[in-house]
């Protein structure tokens, strides 16, 4: 039996400037976080992780983070076979969704799905494309890309076992009757 992960997934980056913490604190106890601000110097990025990783541990999120080289503790990493915990995975077509595989991932994050802000020039996949992706891979896939509650509750068919944002989560969450764990 697969352990359960969260449905819910926030991407961050640089771009959420001051919204990124409250954002952190809307967000539903058991969604998840991948910390990205590739960026920011290492000091700089190390200082910001901590300030995710208290608030992340104080509402029960699960943080992995990206390039985990000297910023701290998390629950797991993102796109890396190296470190423990939850072990996450880009998939843009479906030789990365092998190299997931290969490296031990939990989820595979599939995207772009649909056009997305912060990704203008990546060129959709669509629905049935990503699906195809991780499909046999034994390997829970999260949707990103343009992606909002609504439409992970119709992509859910196709396998996705989650969903993944930036935009759709820095904006105030609407009421949900749904858990972010997707139970």
């Amino acid at each position: 039996m697969r352990p359960r992960y969260p449905a819910r997934w926030l991407m961050t980056d640089e771009r959420m400037g001051d919204a990124l913490l409250p954002t952190l604190r809307r967000l539903p106890p058991g969604s998840g976080v991948v910390f990205r601000h590739y960026l920011l110097g290492d000091r700089d990025r190390r200082a910001l992780f901590g300030r995710v990783r208290r608030i992340a541990r104080a509402r029960r999120l699960v943080l992995v983070v990206a390039r985990p080289d000297r910023v701290g503790r998390s629950d797991g990493v993102h796109g890396t076979a190296k470190g423990t915990g939850v072990r996450t995975w880009p998939a843009h077509d479906r030789r990365e969704a092998i190299a997931g595989a290969r490296a031990g991932a939990d989820l595979l994050f599939v995207s772009p799905i649909f056009p997305t802000r912060s990704h203008p020039e990546a060129r959709a996949i669509g629905p049935a494309r990503a699906a195809v992706i991780g499909r046999g891979s034994g390997i829970g896939m999260v949707a990103l890309g343009g992606m909002t509650e609504r439409r992970f509750r119709q992509l859910r068919g196709l396998g996705f076992v989650g969903w993944a944002a930036i935009d759709a989560l820095t904006n105030p969450l609407p009421p949900s009757r749904e858990s972010a764990s997707g139970r």
